[in-house]
């Protein structure tokens, strides 16, 4: 939204307190999967989870904004890889939802659950890292942000908190930097959210 510099109203779900938030009538009944994000377009009389999804609705909806995807049919496809490579394959296995099921049905420890994200994190950056090799400049896919970029830079956030090692990343790391040098990256941080603690 704010790289398509969008005008919305942001709506905080905290996912611990209370037990998750996502958890009670007010948000399941919104989204019945209990999960974030969930997109509501009141004009269109629209309910969308999925972030993928959101963002192609909203390239689709606002195509005089930045655009997301690219318009020819190869890179569309080779940046959608890239950004279901991270949420398809890494990021579903290190979600909360996952963290807190480690803990309580298999009575993992914290540590043994920071190792659990540290290597699923691993596994598909050293993929990505090849991947990205032939492809990225600037940023995953050239020298424009897309898709592929809104669905790293949370993941490599994710990365440090459990304690990746970046630096055998160094092309996922370069292009989170530059990311994180955009005005609507550094407003999309979870720190900079009125529900920051």
């Amino acid at each position: 939204m704010h790289l398509k510099q969008l005008d919305f109203d942001y709506l905080p779900v905290h996912l611990v307190k209370d037990g998750g938030e996502q958890k009670k009538n007010a948000y399941s009944n919104i989204n019945p999967s209990m999960l974030v994000p969930t997109f509501v377009d009141d004009d269109e009389d629209i309910v969308l989870n999925q972030s993928l999804a959101i963002i192609e609705y909203l390239d689709d909806k606002y195509p005089g904004t930045r655009m997301l995807l690219p318009t020819h049919a190869v890179d569309k496809a080779r940046v959608r890889a890239i950004a279901q490579d991270i949420a398809c394959d890494i990021q579903p296995v290190t979600n909360l939802r996952i963290l807190q099921a480690l803990n309580s049905d298999f009575e993992a420890s914290s540590e043994q659950t920071k190792a659990w994200c540290a290597k699923w994190i691993e596994l598909g950056f050293i993929a990505l890292e090849k991947r990205l090799a032939t492809r990225s400049g600037k940023y995953c896919f050239g020298y424009d942000v897309t898709l592929a970029d809104v669905c790293l830079v949370p993941q490599v956030y994710n990365a440090i908190r459990f304690q990746v090692d970046m630096q055998r990343f160094p092309l996922i790391q370069k292009i989170y930097d530059n990311c994180n040098e955009l005005d609507a990256f550094q407003k999309a941080k979870p720190e900079a959210q009125t529900d920051a603690a």
